[in-house]
């Protein structure tokens, strides 16, 4: 039976890859890059460079396609999600059914880790379904862009005995984890984090997080805002892209 390997490959750092991660990449006959356009090149760029570094088994394939493009316009926003996945499971189906042998192994290179804001888990699950093609998959964890914030800070992502909230920056911006201790915030292409300026907060931003432009700003909100802001926008246009995360904490915490 086909077999594919999700590998979460940290965030950025070919040095965050696990050993576990290493060994699948060492089994894998057909690496998948899904490409989603030269603004974030960057991204395939690395994920080449891991497999040259720690791929040792001879005659690997790199098989490229290009990601559907979501339409971000839509007013419902979990059927936009849902349409977006059911386009790229086309193309994860036509791949794996075209460009892998009955035998052969094949893999997906996810950033971060796939169990965290990422997709990749959700398609496969959407290409079984249709029973158009038939393989197993195996997930491979990953060094996660939380963890790296909280390394690049120095800090713990929790107080004592207190809980971690994971949301994102729309979720934010609509009060959620309003009561929370500890708050990360992913995917928050808004500024959301304005809304806690006046909640006596502290804020731990970071952007492409493990990789070389690695960039990060701490403090209250309500004196580093701004900065975060103009410096957000400077490196979105300076790469034409930007990856980045933050940590909400209580000021007095």
């Amino acid at each position: 039976m086909k077999k594919i390997y999700v590998i979460g490959l940290g965030s950025g750092n070919p040095d965050h890859m696990t050993i576990q991660a290493i060994k699948a990449l060492n089994k894998v006959d057909v690496i998948f890059l899904v490409d989603k356009g030269a603004a974030a090149g960057e991204l395939i760029d690395v994920r080449e460079e891991i497999c040259r570094r720690f791929i040792e088994k001879p005659g690997y394939r790199v098989v490229r396609a290009q990601n559907p493009t979501r339409d971000a316009r839509s007013e419902d926003y979990k059927r936009g999600v849902d349409d977006w996945h059911r386009a790229r499971a086309d193309v994860f189906a036509s791949l794996i059914r075209d460009e892998l042998k009955s035998s052969e192994c094949g893999a997906f290179l996810v950033w971060g880790d796939p169990a965290l804001y990422d997709s990749t888990i959700r398609i496969l699950r959407h290409v079984q379904d249709r029973k158009a093609v038939t393989f197993d998959y195996e997930v491979i964890p990953g060094i996660s862009s939380v963890q790296a914030l909280a390394a690049a800070h120095k800090i713990p992502l929790n107080d004592i005995g207190e809980a971690v909230h994971i949301t994102t920056g729309r979720k934010l911006a609509r009060g959620d984890a309003v009561n929370a201790e500890s708050v990360v915030v992913m995917l928050d292409g808004e500024n959301s984090f304005r809304s806690a300026a006046a909640k006596d907060l502290e804020i731990y931003w970071g952007a492409y997080l493990g990789m070389p432009d690695e960039t990060i700003i701490s403090g209250p909100v309500e004196e580093v805002a701004d900065r975060i802001e103009a410096v957000r926008q400077t490196l979105r246009e300076k790469k034409g892209w930007i990856m980045d995360i933050y940590l909400l904490k209580q000021a007095d915490a």
